[in-house]
C-alpha cells in the first residue's frame, strides 16, 4: 500500500503559519497583561484618591457644628473644659489650639488649623511629616445626638463628649448620667483629628516596602493614637476660602502662609476649604518611561508644581468642601 506523507516545505510552511499564529496569540496576551495590569493601577490610584477625600471631606464638614450651643466662644463663664491629653502628648500650636478649650486664654478655640511640615517634630505630636507637604487639624462634633435616657444611654465609657445647651458648653469623658442633664441638654461624640503624610514600611513577600501614607492622629478617652487612613497619598495641600466682609461669602482665597492667627480664630471667617491630593501607586511600573513628570496642586499664585522622574504612576484629586456651619445664624447638619 502505497503511503503519502508531508513533504519539507510543507512541513516548513505549517510551521511558519503555526508559529505566526503563535506568535499573534502570545503579543495579544502580552497586550492584555499588560492593559489588565494597567488598569488594576489606574483603578486602585482613583479608589484610594475618593475613600481619603471622603474621609477628610466628613470631617471638614463639620466644623462649626456645636449640636444646640449658640454661643460664639468657649469662656470660663459659660464653658466646662477637660484637661489636656496625658503626658504632655496633645496636638497643639499657637494659642487655645489643643483638644479643649484653653478658659483663660484671650485667643479664640480653634476648632480648624493646618501648617506646612518642615521639621520632625510637627504640632508636638507629630513624628516625621514628610516635608513641604500639609497638616490639617480639626475639633467637631462627629455623628448624630446620642440617646441618654434610663434604659437606653448610648455613651461610652472613655469616650469624649459635649454636653450643649444654648448658652452652657461642657466637655465630659466617660458614660453620661441621666440625671445630670438638664432638660434641653443634648449630648455629642466629640473629636479631635490631625491629618497629615508620613512614609510607612510594610513587608510584602518577604520584601521591605516603604511609602507614602495619609495618617491621622486622633482624640481617644485622654491619649492622642495613631492610625494609617490610606497608603498611597504622596503630597496633600489645602486653600482656605475666607470672608472677609462678613457676608457669608467667599471673597479670598488663601493658601497657609497666608493665613494668619486672627483668620485661624475668626469662627465664621473661613467658608471652605480646597484638599488637593497626590496619589501613587504602592509600586514603580517598569514599563512607564516617562520623564519629568510634572503634577501641579492649586491653580492661585502659591500652587506647588512637583516634579518626578520614576516609573511610578500618579494622579491628582481636588475637591472644594464647604463649612456647612460657619458663616450661618443657624447649625445645619
Amino acid at each position: 500500500m502505497k503511503q503519502t506523507g508531508f513533504t519539507l516545505i510543507e512541513v516548513m510552511i505549517s510551521l511558519f503559519i503555526g508559529g505566526l499564529v503563535l506568535g499573534g496569540v502570545m503579543f495579544t496576551y502580552i497586550g492584555m497583561k499588560v492593559t489588565t495590569k494597567d488598569t488594576m493601577t489606574i483603578g486602585e490610584l482613583q479608589e484610594s484618591g475618593r475613600l481619603a477625600i471622603n474621609i477628610m471631606q466628613r470631617d471638614i464638614e463639620q466644623i462649626g457644628f456645636w449640636g444646640t450651643y449658640y454661643d460664639d466662644s468657649f469662656t470660663i463663664a459659660n464653658t466646662t473644659t477637660l484637661a489636656t491629653p496625658a503626658a504632655a502628648s496633645d496636638c497643639t500650636e499657637g494659642l487655645n489650639n489643643g483638644s479643649f478649650p484653653d478658659l483663660t486664654s484671650t485667643s479664640n478655640f480653634r476648632t480648624i488649623y493646618a501648617k506646612t511640615a518642615d521639621g520632625t517634630k510637627e504640632l508636638n505630636c507629630i513624628n516625621n511629616p514628610i516635608k513641604k507637604t500639609d497638616i490639617l487639624q480639626l475639633k467637631f462634633l462627629q455623628g448624630n445626638q446620642l440617646t441618654v435616657e434610663a434604659g437606653s444611654n448610648e455613651t461610652q465609657i472613655n469616650q469624649n463628649y459635649f454636653i450643649a445647651e444654648q448658652e452652657r458648653a461642657q466637655f465630659v469623658r466617660g458614660i453620661v448620667a441621666p440625671g445630670t442633664l438638664n432638660t434641653n441638654a443634648t449630648v455629642w461624640p466629640y473629636s479631635h483629628h490631625v491629618y497629615y503624610i508620613s512614609e510607612q514600611t510594610y513587608t510584602v513577600n518577604n520584601q521591605s516596602l516603604t511609602v507614602p501614607a495619609l495618617m491621622r492622629k486622633r482624640l481617644v478617652a485622654g491619649n492622642i493614637t495613631t492610625e494609617t487612613i490610606m497608603e498611597g497619598v504622596e503630597d496633600m495641600r489645602f486653600v482656605f476660602g475666607l470672608d472677609t466682609t462678613s457676608d457669608s461669602r467667599v471673597d479670598t482665597y488663601r493658601s497657609i502662609d497666608a493665613m494668619t492667627a486672627a483668620d485661624w480664630e475668626n469662627r465664621k471667617g473661613i467658608l471652605t476649604v480646597q484638599l488637593f491630593l497626590l496619589i501613587r501607586a504602592l509600586q514603580p511600573d517598569p514599563g512607564i518611561k516617562i520623564k519629568n513628570q510634572k503634577y501641579i496642586l492649586g491653580e492661585d499664585s502659591n500652587k506647588r508644581e512637583l516634579t518626578f522622574t520614576d516609573n511610578y504612576r500618579r494622579t491628582v484629586f481636588t475637591t472644594t468642601i464647604r463649612l456647612n456651619n460657619v458663616g450661618a445664624n443657624l447649625w445645619r447638619i
